[in-house]
């Protein structure tokens, strides 16, 4: 990502941030002459300590010289969690600059990791990379999502995907909640790897292609790792609902794996152990 991309990205997650703030919550007046949601940059200045020019620079995304300790006090006064903030300092103060590893292909997975894959049977499980390139995953995620292996490996990347194919937006009940979870996780990654332009590539590519993508990357969320309940309708089984846990492979590959854990108490497991002994009995039939 060149400078002055980082520096667009900063303004639009600054403008985005303010926008979801009450003026009330903060003590002002809502009042009815706001043009715009949120607060007023002045009234951010105010509460982080720091003049309203400079706020106003920092948010046009002007190539100005910003500290950690003011940082900090906008980041407070925007309300921003522990990822939101480490986003911020990423794009603002540009920390990942030079440590973007060299990128030829989507990294392979350990013989422990599929090991681990094989004994999450009945919990769908993907291993994405920093790209969320697709490098692994086990036969129940093949059963709830689709069969990754009809997918040519260069078209594996799950954002795409999960905007590409029918059958994945008919999955999730709220498909807008299902994607703002991986959104979320794939903006921590853009913020980590500003060097990296295959990002904004991306980015732009997706907006072209996908006009409701746009907008729910405009959210600017930013998560880690979130926790979410899933619904899901699949074709075969029926409603399933899902926890989705994610979890950062240590090691320089920088993987993820994304682990759906049937809820308790609902028949899931038992639909997912359906569909795999069908799947074992028509393989044994052949």
């Amino acid at each position: 990502m060149n400078r002055q991309t980082r520096l667009q990205a900063l303004s639009d997650f600054l403008k985005s941030r303010r926008a979801k703030l009450l003026p009330e919550s903060f003590g002002f007046p809502a009042g009815t002459r706001r043009r715009t949601p949120g607060l007023r940059r002045e009234e951010v200045a105010q509460l982080a300590g720091v003049s309203t020019t400079w706020y106003t620079w920092l948010e046009q995304g002007r190539d100005i010289r910003v500290s950690a300790s003011v940082l900090d006090c906008v980041a407070a006064a925007l309300q921003l969690t522990a990822d939101e903030r480490k986003y911020l300092f990423s794009l603002a103060l540009d920390t990942a600059a030079g440590t973007v590893p060299a990128w030829n292909e989507p990294p392979q997975i350990s013989p422990s990791l599929q090991k681990i894959l094989r004994e999450l049977r009945y919990c769908p499980t993907i291993v994405s990379d920093r790209r969320f390139m697709i490098v692994g995953w086990n036969e129940a995620a093949a059963h709830v999502f689709l069969d990754f292996t009809q997918v040519p490996q260069e078209e594996r990347n799950m954002i795409r995907l999960l905007f590409e194919r029918k059958e994945l937006r008919r999955l999730a009940v709220n498909w807008e909640h299902f994607i703002e979870g991986f959104l979320s996780i794939f903006r921590s990654y853009y913020g980590q790897y500003v060097e990296d332009e295959w990002y904004g590539t991306f980015l732009e590519e997706m907006k072209a292609q996908y006009p409701d993508f746009k907008p729910l990357w405009e959210e600017s969320r930013v998560s880690t790792a979130p926790e979410v309940l899933i619904e899901f309708r699949h074709a075969k089984a029926g409603k399933m609902l899902y926890h989705l846990t994610s979890l950062q492979v240590q090691g320089e590959a920088d993987l993820r794996c994304s682990v759906y854990t049937p809820a308790p108490d609902t028949s899931t497991e038992l639909k997912l152990r359906r569909l795999l002994d069908k799947r074992t009995g028509a393989q044994a039939d052949a």
